[in-house]
Protein backbone atom coordinates (compact mmCIF):
# COMPACT_ATOMS: atom_id res chain seq x y z
CA UNK A 1 0.00 0.00 0.00
CA UNK A 2 1.49 3.35 -0.97
CA UNK A 3 1.81 6.17 1.77
CA UNK A 4 0.17 6.40 4.59
CA UNK A 5 -2.83 4.38 6.24
CA UNK A 6 -5.35 7.07 6.95
CA UNK A 7 -6.31 6.27 10.40
CA UNK A 8 -10.00 7.67 12.04
CA UNK A 9 -9.82 7.54 16.38
CA UNK A 10 -12.88 7.72 18.18
CA UNK A 11 -13.03 8.21 21.88
CA UNK A 12 -14.43 10.80 24.25
CA UNK A 13 -10.94 10.76 25.77
CA UNK A 14 -8.88 13.75 24.80
CA UNK A 15 -5.55 12.27 26.66
CA UNK A 16 -6.21 8.84 24.77
CA UNK A 17 -7.01 10.07 21.44
CA UNK A 18 -3.62 12.37 22.03
CA UNK A 19 -1.86 9.68 22.89
CA UNK A 20 -2.72 7.37 20.28
CA UNK A 21 -2.57 9.85 17.77
CA UNK A 22 1.17 10.61 18.53
CA UNK A 23 1.60 6.85 18.30
CA UNK A 24 0.06 5.85 15.41
CA UNK A 25 1.43 9.03 13.58
CA UNK A 26 5.22 7.71 14.97
CA UNK A 27 4.01 4.04 13.10
CA UNK A 28 3.03 5.71 9.51
CA UNK A 29 -0.10 6.34 9.68
CA UNK A 30 -1.59 9.92 8.59
CA UNK A 31 -4.49 10.52 11.87
CA UNK A 32 -7.64 12.33 12.27
CA UNK A 33 -9.49 12.55 15.63
CA UNK A 34 -12.95 12.84 17.08
CA UNK A 35 -13.69 13.15 20.29
CA UNK A 36 -17.05 10.87 20.71
CA UNK A 37 -19.80 9.56 18.07
CA UNK A 38 -20.84 12.30 16.84
CA UNK A 39 -18.77 14.85 15.88
CA UNK A 40 -17.36 11.20 14.02
CA UNK A 41 -20.40 10.89 12.54
CA UNK A 42 -19.92 14.86 11.14
CA UNK A 43 -16.52 13.84 9.97
CA UNK A 44 -18.09 10.66 7.76
CA UNK A 45 -20.37 12.67 6.45
CA UNK A 46 -18.41 15.43 5.47
CA UNK A 47 -16.73 12.97 2.88
CA UNK A 48 -13.99 11.37 4.95
CA UNK A 49 -12.61 8.29 4.07
CA UNK A 50 -10.59 6.68 6.19
CA UNK A 51 -8.33 3.46 5.86
CA UNK A 52 -9.17 2.24 9.86
CA UNK A 53 -11.92 3.16 12.28
CA UNK A 54 -10.18 2.52 15.20
CA UNK A 55 -13.60 3.64 18.27
CA UNK A 56 -14.58 2.85 21.50
CA UNK A 57 -17.65 1.74 22.98
CA UNK A 58 -18.32 3.52 26.55
CA UNK A 59 -19.24 7.35 24.96
CA UNK A 60 -21.84 10.07 25.65
CA UNK A 61 -24.60 10.51 23.23
CA UNK A 62 -23.51 8.21 19.86
CA UNK A 63 -21.73 5.43 22.05
CA UNK A 64 -19.36 3.21 19.98
CA UNK A 65 -21.74 0.24 18.96
CA UNK A 66 -24.64 2.70 17.24
CA UNK A 67 -21.81 4.81 15.78
CA UNK A 68 -20.88 1.60 14.01
CA UNK A 69 -24.81 0.80 13.08
CA UNK A 70 -25.10 4.35 11.81
CA UNK A 71 -21.89 3.89 9.77
CA UNK A 72 -23.43 0.54 8.25
CA UNK A 73 -26.76 2.08 7.88
CA UNK A 74 -25.88 5.20 6.05
CA UNK A 75 -23.04 3.44 3.68
CA UNK A 76 -20.18 5.90 5.16
CA UNK A 77 -16.33 4.42 5.11
CA UNK A 78 -17.61 1.14 3.35
CA UNK A 79 -13.77 0.20 2.59
CA UNK A 80 -12.43 1.07 5.98
CA UNK A 81 -11.57 -1.54 8.45
CA UNK A 82 -13.57 -1.15 11.64
CA UNK A 83 -11.63 -1.73 15.24
CA UNK A 84 -13.57 -1.38 18.52
CA UNK A 85 -10.66 -0.50 21.26
CA UNK A 86 -13.01 -0.74 25.02
CA UNK A 87 -12.08 -1.76 28.04
CA UNK A 88 -15.32 -3.29 28.05
CA UNK A 89 -14.15 -6.82 26.81
CA UNK A 90 -16.97 -8.72 27.76
CA UNK A 91 -18.03 -11.69 25.22
CA UNK A 92 -22.05 -9.98 24.47
CA UNK A 93 -19.91 -6.71 23.55
CA UNK A 94 -17.23 -8.76 21.38
CA UNK A 95 -20.29 -10.55 19.63
CA UNK A 96 -22.20 -7.24 19.24
CA UNK A 97 -19.65 -5.46 17.84
CA UNK A 98 -17.95 -8.06 15.73
CA UNK A 99 -22.20 -8.45 13.70
CA UNK A 100 -21.87 -4.50 13.48
CA UNK A 101 -18.74 -5.26 10.83
CA UNK A 102 -16.06 -4.93 13.71
CA UNK A 103 -12.79 -6.66 11.77
CA UNK A 104 -11.13 -6.66 15.31
CA UNK A 105 -12.25 -5.84 19.51
CA UNK A 106 -8.50 -4.96 21.62
CA UNK A 107 -9.36 -4.54 25.30
CA UNK A 108 -7.69 -1.36 26.64
CA UNK A 109 -7.05 -2.21 29.62
CA UNK A 110 -5.28 -5.14 29.16
CA UNK A 111 -3.33 -3.83 26.17
CA UNK A 112 -0.43 -1.28 25.65
CA UNK A 113 -0.37 1.48 23.17
CA UNK A 114 2.84 -0.25 21.18
CA UNK A 115 0.30 -3.55 21.11
CA UNK A 116 -2.80 -1.70 20.22
CA UNK A 117 -0.68 -0.94 16.71
CA UNK A 118 1.27 -4.36 16.72
CA UNK A 119 -3.02 -5.73 16.58
CA UNK A 120 -3.94 -2.90 13.98
CA UNK A 121 -1.91 -3.97 11.89
CA UNK A 122 -2.01 -7.40 11.91
CA UNK A 123 -5.89 -7.20 11.44
CA UNK A 124 -4.82 -5.44 8.55
CA UNK A 125 -2.52 -7.41 7.09
CA UNK A 126 -5.32 -10.14 6.92
CA UNK A 127 -7.51 -8.19 4.60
Amino acid sequence: MGGKRKIFIVDDDNFLLDMYALKFSQSNFEVTTALGGVPALEKLHEGFVPDVILLDIVMPVVDGFELLEKIKAEGLAPKATKIILSNRGQESDIKQGTDLGAAGYIVKASTTPSEVIAQVLAILDKK
